[in-house]
């Protein structure tokens, strides 16, 4: 494979992109013929299943490695300049909900994992690169309509979590984070902060495990509409629910056990999780 310069790669992201930004609006346009439209059977699964599909994630990560690390370390960089830009604009109270919202755009940030478990899967060759595969891929219109739904709620999630903040400690800016931590951890409005924040994060993420748990595996494995990939996702979710909010939380401890310290835990966390996700949308559709 030749080494491009990253002038080079970057021009051709670009192009790629602006490509699947066409593809999307040819794919909300194309006839219903061109989709496979009938709706795939969901499997039962027990929390055996789950056990395999984090078992079959590590051995994705220890067979790419090296690769897999490289990948990795994209996510504790973007949490870290999320920080900074939080610290930079007086945004003190959303630093955690930035950190803790990544779990909402998790399912887009891991898809170029779900592409190299595929290809192990079939049994081709597998390196960092072809993560980037997932740029040429058919699906890409509707991987990027469906990112942008979940990129929406990310957003949302901010705006209320910056409501709650001020509803509660706010609404003026914290003097310092220790000024900050004590309110928060001494005060009324500080555990009112906690528990309306807390709640109203677990409902953004049942909403967004609902919608996109199998949704990205699915359209790089099938050639489906968005609508068909969120609808499959939710009835795998309605028809294991304990295990697939088993699921929710395993994902939710790793990724705190990851953000500790400084979020470098994700190097190895957010590859083995993304990886396992292919392997429990093959566990749960058929």
């Amino acid at each position: 494979m030749p080494i491009r310069n990253p002038v080079e790669w970057g021009v051709d992201v670009v192009k790629v992109t602006a490509h699947g930004v066409g593809e999307l609006k040819h794919t909300l346009h194309r006839p219903a013929g061109e989709f496979d439209t009938a709706a795939p059977a969901v499997r039962h699964i027990e929390f055996s299943d789950l056990r395999d599909a984090l078992a079959k994630g590590f051995q994705d990560f220890g067979e790419y490695r090296t690769d897999v690390l490289f990948i990795g370390l994209i996510y504790p960089l973007a949490g870290l300049v999320l920080g900074q830009l939080a610290f930079g604009n007086d945004m003190l109270p959303l630093i955690f909900p930035l950190i803790s919202g990544f779990a909402l755009i998790g399912p887009v940030a891991a898809i170029g994992l779900y592409e190299m478990s595929r290809r192990r899967e079939q049994g081709l060759e597998v390196t960092w690169a072809h993560s980037l595969d997932v740029l040429r891929s058919p699906s890409f219109g509707a991987i990027l309509g469906l990112s942008l739904i979940l990129a929406v709620i990310f957003a949302v999630w901010l705006g209320v979590a910056a409501l709650i903040y001020g509803l509660t400690l706010g609404p003026a800016t914290p003097v310092s984070i220790t000024g900050f931590l004590s309110d928060v951890l001494t005060t009324g409005p500080g555990w009112a902060l906690i528990i309306l924040g807390c709640g109203a994060g677990f409902l953004f993420a049942l909403l967004v495990l609902s919608i996109s748990v199998i949704s990205f595996p699915m359209l790089l494995d099938r050639k489906v509409r968005i609508g068909t990939a969120i609808r499959t996702s939710v009835a795998v979710v309605r028809a294991n629910p304990v295990p697939m909010l088993t699921w929710g939380f395993i994902v939710a401890c790793g990724l705190v056990l990851g953000s500790l310290p400084l979020l470098l835990g994700l190097i190895v966390v957010m590859p083995v999780l993304g990886h396992a996700t292919w392997h429990l949308y093959r566990r749960t559709v058929a």
